[in-house]
C-alpha cells in the first residue's frame, strides 16, 4: 500500500505548508500532489514556489496560479506578481491543468476547480446535477482512458474539505493548506492504495487537520506591508470567507 497526499491552496503561507510538509514527512506518505494557488492572499508567494517545486511529485495550475501570470487587473495582484522572480512566472504558466492515474483499480482523477476551467467554482452545497459534472472529461482534461470517466475526483479551490458517494463514484476535496475555510488549521487528504494499479484493492481517502501558527503567519504579512492585511487577517483567525457579511 502507498499513501499520496493531496495538498491545495498554500496562497503563501509559509508557517501553514511547513507544518503540512512535517505532518506529511512523520506518516511516511511516498507522493506529494499538490492542486495549485501557490500564490496570493499570503505574503510569501515566492518561497512557496521554491519549496512546492522541491517538495511535490506534481503540481497542478489553480486560478491564482493563472491569474498572476497574466497583466494584473488590480492593485493587490499587482503587488503579489511583483514578489516573483521570472522563471517562477515561467513555472506557472507550464503547470499543468489535470492528472489522471490509477490507484487499487480506481481510475483518479485530480485538478484545481473543474474538469472545465481553473476558475469554475464548485461548492459541495451545490445541486447535485452540478456536482456530477465533476466526473465529466473535457478537452482541458487529461483523458488518459479515452471516454472513460474517472471513478474518483479530487480537487481543490473551495478551501472547504468533504468526500461525497454519487453510485460507486467518489469526489473529495482537500481542503486548503494555507487558507482554511472551515476551521482554523491546515486541511489536506491522503490517498492510500496500489499506487498505479488497475488491479481492484483496497482504497481510503483520509483527511488532515494541522495546526499552525497563525500569528507567525500574520506577522509576515505586516512585516512585508502586504495589501489587503485585515481581511487576511480574518480569514486566518476566523475561517470565514472576506466575502461573506457578518
Amino acid at each position: 500500500m502507498e499513501k499520496i497526499a493531496v495538498i491545495s491552496d498554500i496562497h503563501g503561507n509559509t508557517p501553514a505548508l511547513g507544518a503540512v510538509l512535517a505532518d506529511i514527512e512523520s506518516r511516511e506518505i511516498s507522493h506529494i500532489i499538490c492542486l495549485g494557488d501557490l500564490v496570493g492572499k499570503g505574503p510569501h508567494s515566492s518561497l512557496v514556489i521554491d519549496k512546492i517545486k522541491a517538495s511535490c511529485d506534481l503540481t497542478i495550475m489553480g486560478n491564482w496560479d493563472d491569474i498572476i501570470t497574466k497583466e494584473p487587473q488590480f492593485e493587490t495582484l499587482r503587488w503579489h506578481q511583483a514578489q516573483l522572480r521570472d522563471d517562477q512566472v515561467v513555472f506557472l504558466e507550464q503547470l499543468p491543468f489535470s492528472y489522471d492515474f490509477y490507484m487499487s483499480g480506481r481510475l483518479i482523477r485530480l485538478f484545481h476547480a473543474s474538469p472545465r476551467s481553473v476558475h469554475e467554482r464548485i461548492q459541495p452545497w451545490d445541486p447535485i446535477e452540478k456536482r456530477l459534472t465533476m466526473f465529466h472529461n473535457s478537452h482541458q482534461t487529461e483523458n488518459i482512458e479515452g471516454e472513460k470517466e474517472p471513478d474518483v475526483v479530487g480537487y481543490g479551490d473551495v478551501h472547504n474539505a468533504y468526500v461525497q458517494n454519487f453510485q460507486g463514484k467518489t469526489l473529495f476535496n482537500c481542503g486548503s493548506v494555507g487558507n482554511p475555510l472551515e476551521i482554523t488549521q491546515a486541511s489536506y487528504a491522503i490517498l492510500e492504495g496500489q499506487y498505479q494499479s488497475k488491479q481492484m484493492s483496497s482504497f481510503s481517502i483520509q483527511f488532515i487537520r494541522v495546526p499552525y501558527d497563525i500569528e507567525l503567519a500574520i506577522a509576515h504579512a505586516k512585516d512585508v506591508n502586504m495589501p489587503e492585511l485585515e481581511e487576511y487577517m480574518k480569514e486566518l483567525t476566523t475561517a470565514k470567507y472576506r466575502g461573506l457579511k457578518d
